[in-house]
């Protein structure tokens, strides 16, 4: 009796439950994760193969939440939809163009000053490292040195205008800057449309909760788009103050580069600000260099602690890891665009997934518009709007 049972309990034995528990849960975590790296391998890699649309289309969403607002309130006032895009998109390129043609036009005057300066910092370098203490050799020294300075002088012209004489660089910046701008004008004229079109593969039971986290995920992406232009202001006319007070040559270029890098937090202000410490110790010496490195630390300082708390608000801040890793990612798919656009598409891909997953979209949506102080809408109201009047804002 007892072998027979013995026995039929041995045959009934499947030859996985002879293994440990815990090898085997963790061979079934072990494909799951493999499963999911090879899914983001391979968006990885088609990002990268699309990053000539998808960069531009990313770049064209983060402008349409810098420019519906105002687009919105010249429509509100009976202004044409059609025509309040044209106006909100002309006046932007304009200050843009003018603003680009001034600091060039600086940059060009400015770079003759600065390479005589440049030239007089190599000397003075020379001298001290062939006196005392150092004693290096005078001839190895000078002709290192005079290697530096033929460089700078010869090649000022490349400087100013042979980044762009490639027919390559130009045909891809031509191209995305029209694939950008064609973009542009359809997301602020019918970006609610487009979305709705866009969530109808969505099934009919999770399709309201989708487009909720895409309201809340554009009012996000307003918010932080605005909030970082306000800080990028703040941190070019801090640090272009300081550096005009300080004599610093450049000063108006440095302060634009500065505005421009304060859009990659973390890094982009920090790597600009370095440009600007190393121009004023070549032109000024160690004393200003030291004084505009703490101008730019206090500028970082009031920025971290004051500005983006007070500014960006609890709904698009996220963890200095993720803002570190998003950047990492998109420099690596995309250069410095993939680098400018990470960090803003995380904030909006955390807000839209939180809202996936809380149990009312509804009362998620009233929650983030109350506390953000959001212009964001409910799903339904944007098929409502745009049967009464012209398209709504893209994604609100």
């Amino acid at each position: 009796m007892s072998v027979d049972a013995t026995g039929s309990g041995a045959e009934r034995r499947s030859p996985a439950d002879s293994v440990h528990p815990l090898v085997r849960v963790g061979a079934e975590w072990a494909w799951r994760l493999l499963v999911i790296f090879a899914l983001v391998i391979c968006l990885a890699l088609a990002l990268e193969r699309l990053s000539t649309v998808i960069i531009p289309v990313a770049i064209a969403l983060m402008i349409s939440a810098l420019l519906v607002p105002s687009v919105d309130w010249m429509n509100r006032r009976r202004v044409p939809r059609s025509i309040a895009v044209l106006i909100a998109i002309v006046v932007t390129m304009g200050i843009v163009a003018g603003v680009l043609t001034f600091v060039v036009d600086q940059f060009i005057r400015g770079l003759p000053e600065l390479s005589e300066k440049f030239t007089d910092s190599i000397s003075e370098i020379q001298d001290w490292l062939t006196g005392p203490p150092l004693n290096l050799s005078e001839d190895q020294i000078h002709r290192a040195g005079d290697s530096i300075v033929k460089a700078i002088n010869s090649n000022q012209e490349e400087l100013t205008s042979g980044a762009l004489t490639t027919a390559t660089v130009i045909g891809e910046v031509a191209t995305g800057a029209l694939l950008t701008l064609f973009t542009l004008i359809f997301f602020l004229y019918g970006g609610a449309q487009i979305w709705e079109f866009v969530t109808r593969i969505v099934p009919m039971q999770t399709r309201a909760k989708v487009r909720t986290a895409g309201v809340l995920g554009f009012g996000t992406l307003v918010g932080f788009v605005r909030a970082t232009v306000a800080v990028a202001a703040v941190d070019a006319i801090c640090i272009g103050a300081g550096l005009a007070i300080l004599g610093v040559p450049l000063a108006l270029p440095l302060a634009s580069l500065i505005f421009i890098g304060a859009f990659i937090p973390i890094i982009g202000a920090f790597l600009t600000g370095f440009i600007a410490v190393f121009i004023a110790l070549v032109t000024k010496g160690f004393v200003t260099a030291l004084i505009v490195l703490g101008i730019i630390v206090g500028v970082m300082q009031l920025e971290g602690h004051v500005l983006q708390p007070l500014m960006l608000g609890r709904a698009v801040r996220i963890h200095p890891l993720a803002v570190v890793l998003s950047i990492t990612v998109g420099l690596v798919l995309a250069g410095i665009p993939g680098a400018l656009v990470a960090v803003p598409l995380v904030a909006m891909l955390n807000t839209a997934i939180r809202s996936l997953m809380a149990r009312d979209p509804d009362e998620e949506l009233e929650a983030e518009s109350a506390a953000e102080g959001s212009s964001a809408v409910k799903p339904g109201e944007p098929e409502d709007r745009g049967r009464a009047s012209p398209p709504a804002a893209p994604l609100s």
